[in-house]
């Protein structure tokens, strides 16, 4: 690659993309700088591991760096990002062989056997019950619990707050399936967390 000059400050995301394929290393950095805690805070939601997300946001921006002509611009850079490192993270998943999940294409059965139940409703905020720290580790472990499949789709709409389109291209499945995943997520928590207040003895819960 020849060496160009640095990126000014202020270039919106297709220029510098557009740069860095005419080889402009710093346009690629700027790219990098912009998106880099994004991917790793991904990929920790994902992998819930520090050296799992460590690697995996080496391993994402590294492919997309070599694959980058491969990039044409349909989508947004950092969805085409995202879609990189979410494939690494649920490698690094499979290669734990901790959890048995479906992969990521196979259909999901939303029946209403599947899924109708009563599940609690909170009439206090749980956030004013607990201190910050553990209302968060109370959540995380709650997401951790998640299938990866729906743990992945729970993480880009719920706290990466991508679409319903932008994660059902990410992930190469259909909006339906994004849809049902999600709502499967959101279920498997209401059922965790209302679980763990009861154990805790507080009057956060309308009915069981």
């Amino acid at each position: 690659m020849t060496p160009t000059t640095s990126v000014p400050a202020g270039f919106d995301e297709s220029a510098l993309v557009a740069q860095a394929k005419a080889g402009d290393q710093s346009a690629f950095s700027e790219l990098v700088n912009r998106y880099e805690r994004k991917i790793y805070r991904l990929a920790k939601n994902i992998t819930r591991n520090d050296e799992d997300a460590e690697d995996v946001l080496q391993d994402a921006f590294l492919k997309a760096y070599t694959h980058l002509d491969n990039f044409k611009g349909d989508s947004k850079f950092y969805t085409w990002i995202v879609r990189i490192a979410v494939n690494e993270a649920l490698m690094r998943l499979r290669k734990r062989k901790t959890d048995r999940s479906v992969p990521l294409d196979e259909p999901v059965d939303l029946g209403e056997e599947t899924v109708a139940r009563e599940i609690a409703v909170w009439e206090d905020n749980p956030e004013q019950q607990y201190s910050q720290e553990e209302w968060r580790r109370i959540l995380d472990e709650a997401i951790e619990s998640l299938k990866p499949d729906f743990r992945t789709v729970f993480v880009l709409r719920d706290i990466e707050e991508l679409s319903t389109e932008e994660t059902a291209e990410t992930l190469g499945i259909s909006v339906p399936a994004v849809k049902s995943r999600l709502l499967r997520a959101r279920l498997a928590l209401r059922e965790r967390l209302t679980r763990q207040f009861k154990r805790k003895g507080e009057n956060l819960l309308g009915y069981l």
